[in-house]
């Protein structure tokens, strides 16, 4: 079968899902499985795989999607043990305290604090914990899970310290080394310097976009959520937003070439947060005029979500600061203890694995379950146990703040269920007997043969395509580096450049992919606006893939045309 037709028929999933669910208004737990359903008739068809290695990797899915409600139940759990305990109000006494600006509390929490808690943990957890504390501080849920995803992009390539790049290049080892024993590549010692070359090439790619992508963010929100529905309300933030965005830069960039590519946003973060929180309580180039939302009277249906929030954002401090923020301390504390490799607290935490081979009889189907390193586990589910203890709660709170966060659950585990097996059935398509290009490779190398010498232009793309499908910038990495590597040799231009764009545009997916957007939406309560969210986010995904590759070209064909 032609290449083109058989990207066409992989196309085909994801084009329902989109259609479904932005064309239609479909909720993703009605969309998912019905491109579920045509994943699983391709795979069966074309691919010709069993029936029984479509039910495996349908059961592997679904495992999957278990570790990733996990992760959504303990951000949800952390909101609701902190709404109860009076936390969270005195939290959101602390911010307004800061500033009532709405587009500062994006730039602080949506951008600076969700790239650290990026840094330390990975797989959505920013999202998951920074939509919430923007929605109990009076942000539409719409608003609240735009923003964030949006914004959970630059840092996602150092994400879970730089797992994306340390294990999603891993595949890469063999043809490096083989480079360097040729003579390859002069300026490559080893496969760790070449990870680290292509972090600072990620980081110099992400570098406009840090400073593009805030701003551009707080100009959607003033333009869809504003009274006067103004792209110009957006930009009256513009010198604190490039300060912030300075903040996180320096380090982040900094941290990339001289410590290597798992510090980067984690060190960014920090930094950022710590020194533009700072300034801002000094009212340092914060706008005369704040702007806030609308009254909730005026809010449109479709802004709320099942989480009722107050009329009136008027907060009480319940307890100091210190103690409120404690838990989220604790949370950040354990993110990094449990992710250092130099630390045996990352070996305990892996020591418990939970492992199916073999599902139903086929090798390449194979479930595992860190349980313990799972970051719902640890350290959600333990810092809100913790929590009732260093707040006071009384019995009926906590057993208040766990009932209604497992009603969060249900309709995020119907989407999530098969949008995960839907994602397996891609992956082991390619253990077909045909030797045909699995689903994912053969929309790729379409995309490779019509892109040609252009090819820089579209690299970060095709990374973004593998976030959509997997919901990871590792996943992406993992499917398609070996792939971007190849086509890199095969024109002759820069391998470093092109892998870097496929790391970058893992990250860049990371705000349109069906995973987050569902994960997202279930932890601030949103129902049936994934449709929504992803034509919300897809200017800003066109935007950031063009900036990145219009440099990717400059940097190819004009001003570092001769490196490996």
């Amino acid at each position: 079968m032609p290449l083109g037709l058989l990207a066409l028929i992989a196309l085909l999933p994801i084009v329902l899902a989109l259609v479904l669910m932005v064309g239609m208004r479909w909720p993703a737990t009605k969309a998912m499985p019905f491109a579920w359903i045509v994943t699983a008739g391709a795979g069966f068809l074309v691919w010709e795989m069993p029936l029984g290695f479509i039910i495996a990797s349908t059961l592997n899915g679904f495992g999957g999607a278990i570790n990733v409600l996990i992760i959504v139940f303990g951000a949800i759990l952390i909101l609701y043990t902190l709404r109860d305990s009076g936390g969270m109000e005195t939290i959101n006494h602390g911010f307004h305290g800061i500033s009532r600006d709405r587009r500062v509390q994006v730039i602080i929490i949506g951008t600076l604090f969700s790239a650290f808690l990026e840094g330390a943990a990975g797989f959505g957890t920013p999202a998951a914990i920074a939509a919430p504390l923007l929605l109990s501080l009076g942000f539409p849920a719409l608003a609240a899970a735009m923003v964030c995803l949006i914004l959970n992009s630059f840092p996602v390539s150092f994400g879970a310290v730089g797992t994306p790049i340390w294990f999603g290049l891993k595949n890469l080892k063999p043809q490096v080394e083989a480079a360097i024993a040729t003579g390859q590549a002069a300026d490559i010692s080893s496969f760790p310097m070449f990870l680290k070359i292509i972090g600072q090439w990620a980081s110099i790619f992400h570098l406009p976009m840090i400073f593009i992508l805030p701003l551009f963010v707080n100009m959607m929100l003033t333009r869809y959520f504003g009274r006067n529905k103004s792209w110009k309300e957006g930009l009256g933030i513009w010198k604190f937003s490039l300060f912030a965005s300075a903040g996180f830069a320096v380090p982040y960039v900094a941290t990339a070439f001289i410590i290597g590519e798992e510090f980067p946003a984690l060190l960014g973060g920090l930094i950022g947060t710590a020194l533009v929180v700072t300034t801002a309580k000094k009212g340092f180039l914060l706008p005369e005029e704040p702007w806030d939302f609308p009254p909730k009277s005026d809010w449109e249906k479709e802004w709320t979500g099942e989480i009722v929030t107050a009329d009136k954002f008027e907060f009480t401090a319940q307890m100091s600061q210190f103690r409120a923020w404690l838990p989220y301390i604790l949370i950040g504390v354990i993110l990094v203890l449990t992710r250092l490799n130099y630390l045996p607290f990352k070996a305990w935490v892996n020591a418990w694995e939970i492992t199916i081979p073999n599902i139903l009889g086929y090798e390449s189907v194979v479930f595992s379950m860190k349980p313990l390193y799972l970051p719902g586990t640890i350290p959600f589910i333990l810092v809100a146990i913790l929590t009732a203890f260093i707040h006071g709660m009384n019995r009926q709170q906590v057993k208040t703040s766990w009932a209604d966060s497992f009603k969060r659950l249900k309709n995020p585990a119907i989407a999530l269920f098969f949008a995960v097996a839907l994602v397996e059935i891609f992956k082991q398509s390619a253990h077909n007997q045909l030797g045909i290009p699995s689903m994912p490779l053969a929309m790729a190398k379409a995309t490779a043969a019509i892109a040609g010498q252009s090819w820089p232009l579209f690299a970060s793309f095709v990374g973004a395509l593998g976030s959509f499908i997997t919901g990871s910038n590792t996943v992406s990495d993992l499917l398609f580096a070996e792939f971007q590597y190849g086509v890199a040799t095969q024109l002759q231009i820069s391998r470093q450049l092109i892998v870097a764009l496929q790391a970058v545009g893992g990250a860049m997916g990371n705000m349109v992919c069906i995973h987050n957007i569902v994960a997202v939406s279930a932890t601030v309560g949103l129902v049936g606006m994934e449709g929504m969210l992803i034509k919300r986010n897809f200017s800003p995904l066109v935007l950031y893939g063009a900036v990145v590759g219009i440099m990717g070209m400059l940097y190819t064909y004009v001003l570092f045309s001769g490196i490996f």
